[in-house]
């Protein structure tokens, strides 16, 4: 089962918004396998402290996503394949990158210095996987 030990709210984000990101990070880190199961909307919503509605937002949102399935009397599972991973590491990457760039355009950096900097810091932080 998705394990939510290391959940943490972030303030002023919406928690059903904040639950699908964790739910999407396992994705992406690869700590969330196909057909593992989640935590019923119940047990998440008294684990977290939130109202089962917000739950069920984020659930139902996964589902649209075709990242999750829910069955009648049966368990939520994850539902994955290569693509939806790779899709979902992407999604996040860009969002991310996306905040980075932004940052670099606002104090006056260059592209080519931008880069400079993500190779430098790639460098310092182990280069390759």
């Amino acid at each position: 089962m998705l394990a939510f030990d290391s959940f943490r709210m972030e303030e002023g984000v919406p928690i059903y918004l904040q639950i699908m990101r964790f739910v999407e990070r396992s994705i992406a880190a690869g700590t969330a396998r196909d057909q593992e199961e989640l935590p019923s909307r119940r047990t998440l919503s008294a684990m977290l402290g939130v109202n089962p509605n917000t739950v069920q937002k984020a659930y139902r949102l996964l589902e649209e996503e075709e990242l999750m399935e829910s069955r009648s009397g049966a368990k939520s599972v994850l539902t994955l394949d290569e693509r939806k991973v790779r899709d979902v590491r992407t999604k996040l990457l860009e969002g991310e990158i996306a905040v980075l760039v932004a940052a670099l355009k606002e104090t006056g950096s260059s592209k080519e210095e931008a880069l400079e900097l993500v190779a430098r810091l790639w460098d310092r932080e182990g280069g390759e996987l």
